[in-house]
């Protein structure tokens, strides 16, 4: 008789529960989900807001950062309320968060909730220098959070995924504040957050972004700069490297039409991304691509045969990346813009002209692994430097070749007023106690003094990894900050390198105290 009443009482509750979530069968189901508004703004102490949302099915939220609370109502005759919450707002930055609505899986719409920071009420300050010489120290020594944003599904996984960017593609962490202040404390001034945006991009005219993606890493970028540090962001593997990638600079080169197409997309994409990042200052770099080329790293024949057709493309595309992030205005008119060469190879400076800019505020951006049989290629040598033994080094890229390439692209840029940012460099690491190990640390140490000597940042590739040989470049958990543990003697040399200010302390001591074999 006991468990009759208790089934009896489950059985009313449950109905009273379906019936509040069955629509009333004379309603007509709408065709798809709208919501009451699109965006809320919160005051600086924050705010509650209620949005309705009507649905075919019952609808989820989902993308809520912490300092945001969503509870839902019933679902009665096709309609829910949800109430947002939004938390004071303690910190120096504006904060934005892009929250989706879905149901039955199918996602439909996205609403945005702003906020403004506690100290400028959502202005920010401009903190850039001007000069290349200021800028280099501004800089500083920076930090790639490589293989994150820049990951991307480039295969058949899961069938809808190909060419699609997202955070933990290549097994990466999602990044947190604590990235950031890690970052700070182990002695980076800067990061340089390479974004892929692949089919995140929408169709023309408008090439608008999905906002889920931006969204992220706008609120990453805001992590970046709550620590204390500059921000570089661009297009990453966008580029046409014989995967069918947007940017076809080998076809672009031959066909005035797909290049027209591809110039359209450009602007396009551009105009989006500037008008998202607008409200951050000048502490934001863009940077327009990374290592443009065909596939051939310049070793191509269709290069070889006429280095100038692909080169001049690349110039006319840097032309209307920085007519478009300059035409969207605000702090977009006047925000530091950075341009690569062809492959980013300092080398091909030759070819690159720099784009006409009405604020004056154009950067160079080039990448440094030389000598690449060293650095990341497959012979991964033991050693480098002039003390380096014939067979155990490679055939070229010792410390004058360092000096020759830093050197050119001071007399080219930097002495004339053209900041120049060293976007990427290092070496695959070594394991501890090897001889190996030891020319490494020699290595890190010389391109970092050198790079401080010439005028110019540097940013160390990071591409999260843990282990040591080909292509393993981790020095930061993405995820927590942390020094990892096979990069706690480096980072600590390359500071020396960067920040010491001792006279004694040259290019040339370091080279006089170069590991022996």
């Amino acid at each position: 008789m006991r468990f009759a009443y208790y089934f009896a009482a489950a059985c009313i509750v449950l109905c009273s529960y379906s019936c509040k979530e069955k629509p009333d069968p004379s309603k007509e189901a709408p065709a798809g989900l709208t919501l009451s508004a699109n965006s809320f703004e919160a005051d600086v102490n924050g705010g509650t807001f209620d949005l309705l949302i009507t649905s075919p099915a019952r609808p989820r939220i989902s993308g809520t950062p912490a300092w945001i609370t969503v509870s839902q109502g019933a679902f009665k005759d096709y309609k829910t309320t949800a109430t947002i919450t939004v938390a004071a707002n303690g910190t120096s930055s504006k904060r934005r968060a892009a929250l989706s609505v879905t149901y039955d899986g199918v996602s439909n719409k996205t609403f945005i909730v702003t906020q403004p920071s506690r100290e400028s009420g959502g202005e920010e300050v401009s903190t850039m220098p001007d000069t290349p010489l200021e800028i280099s120290e501004a800089l500083g020594l920076g930090w790639n959070m490589g293989n994150h944003f820049d990951g991307y599904y480039n295969g058949t996984w899961a069938g809808d995924l190909y060419n699609y960017p997202s955070e933990t593609a290549w097994g990466g962490i999602p990044a947190t504040p604590e990235t950031f202040t890690g970052v700070k404390a182990a002695g980076f001034k800067s990061v340089r957050i390479p974004v892929t945006w692949l089919n995140m991009i929408g169709p023309a005219p408008d090439y608008t972004i999905d906002e889920a993606w931006i969204s992220r890493v706008y609120e990453v970028v805001r992590y970046a700069h709550d620590a204390g540090l500059f921000v570089i962001i661009n297009t990453h593997h966008d580029e046409n490297h014989g995967d069918d990638h947007w940017l076809d600079i080998k076809n672009a080169a031959n066909n005035s039409t797909l290049n027209a197409s591809i110039k359209d997309k450009i602007k396009g994409v551009w105009t989006n991304i500037a008008n998202y990042f607008e409200d951050c200052g000048d502490w934001l770099i863009m940077e327009g691509f990374n290592e443009l080329n065909d596939g051939g790293w310049g070793w191509s024949e269709d290069f070889k045969a006429n280095p100038y057709k692909q080169t001049g493309i690349l110039n006319e595309w840097n032309q209307v990346f920085v007519d478009a992030v300059r035409a969207t205005g605000g702090n977009n008119a006047t925000r530091w813009l950075g341009v690569p060469t062809y492959a980013a190879n300092p080398e091909y400076t030759k070819y690159l002209t720099v784009p006409t800019d009405p604020a004056g505020k154009i950067m160079i951006s080039v990448h440094f692994y030389d000598p690449s049989d060293y650095t990341l290629g497959d012979k991964q040598y033991e050693q480098w430097g002039h003390t380096g033994q014939s067979g155990k080094k490679a055939t070229w890229g010792d410390e004058d070749h360092v000096k020759t390439v830093f050197g050119n692209l001071r007399d080219k840029y930097v002495s004339k007023g053209i900041p120049v940012y060293i976007g990427e460099f290092g070496a695959s690491l070594r394991a501890k106690g090897t001889v190996g190990y030891r020319f490494y640390l020699y290595y890190m140490e010389y391109v970092v003094k050198a790079s401080k000597e010439y005028g110019m940042p540097c940013f160390l590739w990071d591409n999260g990894t843990n282990g040591v040989g080909k292509e393993q470049h981790g020095y930061i958990n993405h995820g927590t900050g942390e020094i990892k543990s096979n990069a706690d003697e480096v980072i600590p040399v390359m500071n020396r390198a960067r920040y010491t200010e001792d006279a004694s302390y040259t290019l040339e001591s370091i080279y006089n105290s170069a590991p022996q074999p």
